[in-house]
């Protein structure tokens, strides 16, 4: 397979747009319904990165995330509330992380051939 193939997440991306144009939600609600949804669904963190940097395109804030984990305890309940808290903090890892090997990347001369 080729490097710049990426089938899933061209798929995700796919899906992601239709529901944006498939709802009456402006964007900015969608990207809340859709962190509930994480929340919900005891969703890993890799997806807490994907959705928080759709969220940040839309303005949501981390007063708005707070307030949304707030919002929604009485339902999904403390202990997914408390994975959600964890799998946030991982994502902002995750999301570091990425950053510095992306620096790293840049950092580093180029070879001669």
């Amino acid at each position: 397979m080729a490097e710049a193939e990426t089938p899933v997440l061209d798929l995700l991306t796919r899906m992601t747009e239709a529901s944006f144009e498939a709802t009456t939600l402006d964007d900015k609600q969608v990207m809340l319904a859709r962190i509930a949804a994480l929340v919900a669904t005891d969703a890993p963190p890799i997806s807490y990165v994907l959705n928080l940097k759709l969220a940040g395109e839309v303005d949501v804030d981390g007063e708005e995330v707070t307030g949304l984990l707030s919002a929604i305890a009485p339902i999904v309940g403390t202990p997914r509330i408390a994975a959600a808290a964890g799998n946030l903090v991982r994502a902002f890892a995750l999301e570091e992380l990425a950053s510095l090997a992306a620096l790293d990347e840049v950092d580093q001369p180029v070879e001669a051939v």
